[in-house]
Formats: structure tokens, C-alpha cells, sequence
């Protein structure tokens, strides 16, 4: 490995891309300790809410959400504008029209901006308000709404120059950056805890948290990188003296395509009855029944996200991958699957898609289960959700193919086996 970076770093080029992305994470880190004004200090550090939305957007934003930092919104409010306007991209067919045009791909993220700065205020003023951590008065309103949604959009612009001018694609980074610093301060506290009251349960505690941590990267690790391997057959082509074609390749489809999407879906699914609940009425009877049923680590709540995951995973899959279109591409092209002919390709692929989605479903509600089950089983807490080291693995994946891709571009061989996670 240290090969290989020592390789990497004698790219003038790459170098100057891999210190830029690193200034730029160290910026995203530096504005996510200031203090937004308007909001109660004393408030937050004395009485920080247990709202189940509250871990989805500190796993997000690396815990300042939690201390109600400029970044509290982090760039969760851009990822939420995103997955509307893709749904709204096929809903709409205004917007479907303007997708395809020549700049389409521009007027869409350019409405997303707009989308994604007018969440974050509504969100920052609504989150804050209700947690009751804003000050009096209407001036402080307008603070809170202005500063957190000034820091999601630093956030999305810090995002869009590394894609642009870094190393990988910087709103993964950001939200890698968050996770791995909550994966530390989780991994510390539960050492200083360990070693303050130097009891066997704590150190068992911190044991069971390294463990788990590691066997569930290599086990992400070994179905991020699996994929579906379809043998295609393309006819020969003859064009003027050249003969096109006429060779064996194969299409591959990853085993899971839809990626952390259907854990947020599911988590900020259910995360929003409650919250709603809390603002409107802390006291009702839908509240306490809601707090005293569903509450993170329940049975009901276990058998709920499991249910919700499965059914964003067919959908979102639905909306990404259409095996129709696909099979047109493929007759197009002049590609053909062994033993499948005319509309049995159309069925091969949907077959084949919906049995990699059952698995991808099914491996994604376990894994989402995971820590709450050493909880309730083992008595070990651990300070991180599954979601976290999905986007944290296949952010790293993701990032080492991008410097592989810069390499290899330039004639150089990386030796990805020993850089990876295996």
C-alpha cells in the first residue's frame, strides 16, 4: 500500500487533487464547530432532545446537528432536493422534457440549488423551533433560517469543487468526513469510559464495538463488490472495409444497485410521525403511545424498518433500472444473451433484477439490524448505524477506483488488492 501511495504521489497532477479535496473536508470541518446564533447554548448543551430524527441528521452531519453549529443542516437538505427532483424528473413531464434537452442536465441541478437552499431554512427554522432551542424573538428566526441554510450551501458548493476539482465525489466525502468522525468520538468515548471506570463490561463493550465494526466492513465490502455477470454475444458488423463486432463480452449488474438510499428512505419514514407528534403535541396520546411502541430498538420498530427497507428497495430499483429499456439498448447495439431471443430478454433481465433486489432488501434489513441486536442481545452499544458503514465503505470504494482511474489513465498500474478493505 505505501507503494502505491508513494506512487500516487509523484503525480503532480493528482497530487495537487488529493491536497485540494483535503483542504476542502478540513474547510467542511472547521465551519461545523462555529455556533449559529440565535439559538439557546445553554439550552442545547443542557437538554439535547431524544428525537429519532436527530441520529439520521448527526450521522449526516458528523454531530453538528447536535451542537446546533452553522452546518447543523449539513448536506442532508441537498440530498433530500436530489431524490425529489429525480422523482419529480419522471412524475412531471415538463421536467422530464427539460432533463433531455442539451443543457437540461444544468437547468435541473441549478433548480435543485434553489430546492435544497429553501429546505434547509425551513427545515433549520421547524428542527430548531421545535426542540425550542431558538431564542425570543423573530430577528432570531430569521438568524437561524439564514445562517444554517448559508452552511448548507457553503456545504454544497465545498461538495460540487471537489467533484470538480478534487478526488471522488465530494457530497459522499462530506458525509463520509461526518461519519468516520462520529465512528472515532464513538470508539474514544467508549475507551475513556472503559478505562475511567475500569470495569470488565466496559472493556467488553469496547472489544464487541472494534469487532463489530470490522466484520461489518468486510462483510459490506464483499457484497458492495459483488455483481451479476450476464454473458452478451455481439454480431459481427461490417461498415466500408471494417468489421465491427463479433466478440463475447458480458453486462454487469450490481448485487446491490440501490446502495444506503432505502435505510434513509426507511429511517426518515418513520423518523417523521414521531417528530411531528413531538412538535405539535409533547403530551398527546398518539406520542406516548408512539414513544412507548416504536421507539429505535423496539420489536415493532425492528419489523416496521425491516418491511419499509424491503419495499424502497423495489421501488427506488424501479425507478433506476427498467429492464424494457435496457433490452431496447441491447437490440440496438446488436447485443444478444445466449438462449434468450425477442421479449424473453425483457423477462431474463426482470428476472434477474427482482432476484438480486430480494437479496439486496433482505441483506440491507439485517445489516440495518445489526446493532440493535447486539444491544438487546449482547448488551453492547454501539455508537454507529449500518447506513454508516455502507456509505462509508462504499464511499472508500468509490474514491480508490477514481485515484485507479486517474492512474491508470496515465499509464500507471495501482495495486488495488492491497489497498481496499480485503
Amino acid at each position: 500500500m505505501v507503494e502505491s501511495i508513494r506512487k500516487m504521489w509523484k503525480i503532480p497532477e493528482l497530487r495537487r487533487k488529493v491536497i485540494y479535496t483535503f483542504l476542502m473536508l478540513v474547510l467542511y470541518r472547521l465551519v461545523s464547530v462555529i455556533p449559529a446564533p440565535g439559538v439557546d447554548l445553554t439550552k442545547v448543551n443542557s437538554e439535547m432532545a431524544n428525537l429519532p430524527l436527530l441520529d439520521l441528521v448527526n450521522m449526516m452531519t458528523g454531530n453538528a446537528f447536535s451542537q446546533m453549529t452553522l452546518m447543523a443542516m449539513g448536506i442532508t437538505p441537498y440530498i433530500n432536493a436530489s431524490i425529489i427532483m429525480q422523482l419529480l424528473t419522471i412524475a412531471i413531464p415538463a421536467l422530464e422534457r427539460i432533463s433531455k434537452e442539451e443543457d437540461g442536465r444544468q437547468k435541473i441541478n441549478r433548480i435543485t440549488r434553489y430546492v435544497t437552499v429553501g429546505l434547509a431554512a425551513l427545515q433549520a427554522i421547524g428542527l430548531v423551533r421545535g426542540l425550542g432551542y431558538i431564542k425570543a424573538g423573530w430577528m432570531n428566526y430569521v438568524l437561524v433560517g439564514v445562517c444554517m441554510a448559508g452552511g448548507t450551501a457553503l456545504a454544497m458548493w465545498i461538495g460540487e469543487r471537489i467533484t470538480q476539482k478534487g478526488i471522488g465525489n465530494g457530497v459522499s466525502l462530506l458525509i463520509f468526513v461526518g461519519i468516520i468522525s462520529n465512528l472515532f468520538n464513538g470508539i474514544v468515548s467508549g475507551f475513556s469510559t472503559a478505562v475511567t471506570q475500569g470495569t470488565t463490561s466496559g472493556w467488553v463493550n469496547v472489544i464487541g464495538i472494534v469487532v463489530t465494526c470490522i466484520l461489518m466492513t468486510v462483510v459490506v465490502t464483499f457484497v458492495e463488490l459483488g455483481e451479476r455477470r450476464i454473458p452478451l454475444q455481439i454480431a459481427k458488423q461490417v461498415k466500408g472495409r471494417r468489421v465491427y463486432g463479433g466478440q463475447n463480452t458480458h453486462m454487469s449488474l450490481k448485487v446491490v444497485s440501490v446502495g444506503v438510499l432505502p435505510l434513509i428512505f426507511a429511517y426518515s419514514f418513520l423518523a417523521f410521525p414521531g417528530t411531528i407528534a413531538q412538535l405539535v403535541a409533547p403530551n398527546g396520546g398518539f406520542t406516548n403511545w408512539w414513544n412507548r411502541t416504536m421507539y429505535t430498538g423496539s420489536v415493532w420498530y425492528m419489523i416496521v424498518s425491516a418491511l419499509l427497507i424491503i419495499a424502497f428497495t423495489f421501488f427506488y430499483s424501479s425507478i433506476s433500472f427498467d429492464p424494457k429499456q435496457q433490452a431496447e439498448q441491447l437490440q440496438q447495439q446488436g447485443a444478444v444473451i445466449p438462449g434468450q431471443r425477442g421479449k424473453n430478454v425483457r423477462q431474463y433481465l426482470q428476472n434477474i433484477v427482482g432476484r438480486l433486489n430480494l437479496f439486496a432488501a433482505l441483506f440491507l434489513a439485517v445489516l440495518a439490524a445489526v446493532p440493535t441486536l447486539l444491544l438487546r442481545l449482547a448488551g453492547v452499544s454501539v455508537p454507529f448505524a449500518a447506513s454508516s458503514i455502507l456509505i462509508a465503505v462504499s464511499v472508500s470504494l468509490e474514491t480508490i477506483r477514481t485515484i485507479q482511474g486517474e492512474m491508470s489513465v496515465r499509464g500507471i498500474d495501482m495495486d488495488m488488492d492491497n489497498v481496499g478493505f480485503m
